[in-house]
């Protein structure tokens, strides 16, 4: 049945919704790549590694795509590359797709007792991802201790090839009544004509109107409020500061819920104090923005290994009058989280967005034109954000996998300060993204949490030529 459906598999499948803006987005400091590791007991066996790789890889054909232009927009199309894995060696999340160059895009690394894979985002989000993730190692130590014994086979390759592959945003979020030309064009005309009276009939304007809603932010603010933004020394090639911190879980949700709220919120506030503590000259009034992503899945029903998520925007605004504690902060969060975070919001917000990438005057913008819209769109939002979080929760793995695994750790890259965070078993990851090379944000993060007795492991990389010991860069 299965191959019966493969040998039927479409060679090429349109991007998702989100993975459009990575693409106008993407730069030389945030190459939109993101990366999941795990330290594992043993120093890795690359052979071993690699046998596991070929299994998983042929079991997710989504990952044998590669990244083609068209005329319109851009669209993934199957290849016959296989993938190696690799030392660990160079700058983490570097560029993984090059328009010149037709390549696989993700990559499979370890160094000592790591193994890591980094996954452009216009393949996957983190959740999809994750998958993968966890087959790969799962593979990995059944190929590396062959006496475990599996009772119970559980395997991703439950959900077909379609499901993995499916476009959810389309499923969801695409009205029954656009998919009828006649009306969709009738709609658009109408649009047009409306916005050509206000705009003098400037189809350039209606492009920047109708691109307007393309972001996948919900982040239009009624409020006329200056976002604080973080300035540095960026690091002389591109590579990301990565500083890792290691906590116990229990601890971390016993402040939460000190707070009355949840862990997310409770990290978020921490990230927007130590902001407030290191800010040169601030005075007192700032507001500090957050891009937070959300997981489509736990709302609408969907096994896709493709993007499906959201993000949400939070912020919090500093009053001289007010104590400005972690209470207020995490309060306020909260009361903007749950005010966003809800199905119809959602779904009413997403659907929006899915009609005009299917209005037929939307496709016949040429992709070069949507490419150099997105872009100047992303530069407007990203004045309109601080910084940037994205709390992936508990990984799990089978019983058998378990013990063979020691820490999780997940990153990705972004143009201003971020921190992602994961837990495996009691331990909580905490993985701090920056193209600056200060850390004095980071370490105030880290001050607070050890004047609240809570113990910290700290490791961070090499970014400049003086920390890398005199070697070029």
């Amino acid at each position: 049945m299965e191959s019966r459906m493969m040998r039927h598999r479409k060679k090429w499948v349109r991007l998702d919704n989100a993975s459009n803006i990575f693409l106008a987005a993407m730069s030389p400091k945030d190459t939109k790549v993101f990366r999941f590791s795990a330290e594992i007991s043993d120093t890795v066996d690359s052979e071993l590694l690699q046998k596991a790789l070929n299994k998983v890889y042929d079991q997710y054909l989504l990952y044998h795509s590669v990244l083609r232009r068209g005329v319109f927009w851009y669209y993934l199309e199957e290849s016959d590359l296989r993938p190696v894995v690799k030392l660990d060696t160079n700058p983490s999340c570097e560029a993984l797709y090059h328009f010149d160059r037709k390549e696989l895009l993700f990559r499979v690394i370890y160094w000592k007792k790591r193994i890591s894979l980094e996954v452009f985002h216009v393949l996957s989000d983190g959740t999809g991802a994750l998958w993968f993730f966890q087959d790969l190692l799962r593979e990995y130590t059944l190929l590396k201790n062959e006496e475990i014994e599996v009772v119970e086979d559980i395997k991703r390759t439950e959900h077909s090839y379609q499901q993995l592959a499916e476009d959810s945003f389309a499923r969801h979020f695409r009205k029954k009544e656009n998919r009828n030309f006649g009306k969709a064009a009738e709609s658009a005309v109408q649009s047009l004509n409306e916005i050509g009276k206000k705009a003098g009939s400037s189809v350039t304007k209606y492009g920047k109107k109708a691109f307007s809603i393309f972001m996948p932010v919900a982040d239009k603010t009624e409020k006329n409020t200056r976002v604080y933004q973080v300035t540095g020394t960026y690091t002389p090639d591109n590579r990301p500061r990565i500083i890792e911190l290691e906590l116990p879980v229990k601890d971390l949700l016993k402040l939460s819920k000190d707070c009355n709220s949840t862990l997310t919120i409770y990290l978020t506030a921490l990230f927007i104090e130590a902001i407030r503590k290191t800010a040169k000259n601030f005075k007192g009034t700032e507001t500090i923005a957050v891009s937070v992503p959300v997981n489509l899945r736990q709302f609408f029903p969907s096994n896709t290994a493709r993007n499906f998520f959201s993000t949400i925007r939070l912020e919090y605004t500093y009053q001289l009058d007010k104590e400005n504690s972690m209470d207020e902060i995490c309060k306020e969060l909260k009361e903007q989280l749950e005010a966003q975070l809800s199905k119809e919001n959602l779904e009413e917000w997403l659907t929006r967005l899915i009609a005009f990438e299917y209005h037929p005057i939307g496709r016949l913008v040429i992709r070069p034109i949507k490419d150099l819209v997105l872009k100047g769109i992303n530069k407007r939002n990203n004045r309109n954000l601080t910084i940037a979080i994205s709390n992936l929760g508990r990984v799990n793995f089978p019983e058998y996998v378990d013990p063979y695994i020691n820490q999780v750790y997940f990153h990705t890259i972004a143009v201003r300060p971020q921190f992602c965070a994961i837990s495996h078993g009691d331990i909580l990851t905490i993985s701090f993204s920056s193209p600056y090379v200060e850390t004095d944000i980071q370490q105030a993060y880290v001050t607070m949490l050890t004047e609240k007795e809570i113990p910290v492991t700290i490791s961070a990389n090499k970014v400049t030529q003086e920390e890398l010991g005199g070697e070029g860069i």
